[in-house]
């Protein structure tokens, strides 16, 4: 359901909706992902891997790399000479086919043999019956129902509102809409922060969904159960547009002029938040502007 039809009209929809009318100073937050390594250490030294839902390759890459003893970019390399067995979309990334689970890590394992039991974990997960009936009835490949999971694990703040994303996703991709999803630009970056600038916004790449319609050409992160769940049976609704306002309220809704108001809240307790941060802390620097 990858639509190639033109957009309808400059409509931004962030991260979450954030900042889609950015009017105010926002925190410009260019970190790096950070890469936590979560292992079970027996006497013998580590036995299990973690890998947690939404994390990306490179992520996943360097924590192989670590629970197995090897020099950085180990696993990386191996990945493209691994002989994965993903779908034929792919194009042999192993982006949101490395499984988020517990793995073993035994005496014999290699970065090829981990990433293999990825793959072959979400093979398994993603080639049962009700994934594929899912993905039937939503008129999208499987390839695709985890490139919409990949995208629904990164925006949505609790499990309670993954169902509402999915279907902003798919009602947009039903009427040409781009997608406007930072965590795409994000990926794009390799990076993740929660505001977006106008100038990410122009950037050159295929992951770029303020640019380009439909979806992005691979998953944008490696998602779990209830992602994957939310893009077959995404919740009913109408909505095209939502925004965070502060923890704990994403706010969905069709109405353009209504996420305006949504967003310019959002906006207010921003800079409330700022300003009582740069009250506490007189010494930090000031957020950069984005307009």
């Amino acid at each position: 359901m990858v639509n190639k039809t033109p957009r309808q009209g400059k409509i931004r929809l962030t991260r979450r909706g954030r900042v889609a009318l950015l009017v105010t100073g926002a925190l410009v937050i260019g970190t790096a992902v950070a890469v936590p390594l979560l292992l079970n250490r027996g006497d013998d030294g580590p036995d299990t891997l973690l890998i947690p839902e939404g994390w990306r390759s490179g992520q996943v890459y360097e924590a192989v790399d670590e629970a197995l003893g090897v020099r950085k970019g180990t696993t990386k390399k191996a990945a493209g000479s691994a002989g994965l067995k993903l779908p034929g979309e792919s194009a042999g990334n192993p982006e949101g086919y490395l499984f988020p689970a517990t793995y073993p890590i035994g005496d014999q394992a290699t970065p090829k043999s981990v990433l293999a039991y990825m793959v072959d974990t979400a093979n398994k997960k993603f080639g049962a019956g009700a994934v594929t009936k899912g993905a039937d009835r939503n008129a999208v490949s499987v390839y695709q129902a985890v490139t919409i999971a990949s995208i629904i694990q990164s925006e949505a703040e609790t499990k309670q509102d993954m169902g509402k994303v999915a279907r902003v996703i798919y009602n947009r991709l039903d009427r040409g809409m781009p997608l406007q999803m930072d965590s795409t630009l994000n990926y794009a970056l390799n990076r993740s922060t929660l505001d977006t600038t106008t100038a990410d916004t122009k950037i050159k790449s295929p992951y770029n969904t303020y640019e380009k319609t439909g979806l992005p050409p691979t998953p944008i992160a490696n998602p779990g159960d209830e992602a994957v769940k939310a893009a077959l049976a995404p919740t009913a609704g109408d909505w095209l547009y939502f925004v965070t306002v502060k923890p704990g309220d994403t706010r969905f809704t069709a109405d353009y002029q209504e996420h305006r108001r949504n967003v310019e809240e959002f906006n207010r307790v921003r800079e409330s938040e700022g300003a009582r941060q740069q009250k506490e802390r007189p010494d930090a620097p000031k957020a950069n502007a984005a307009g």
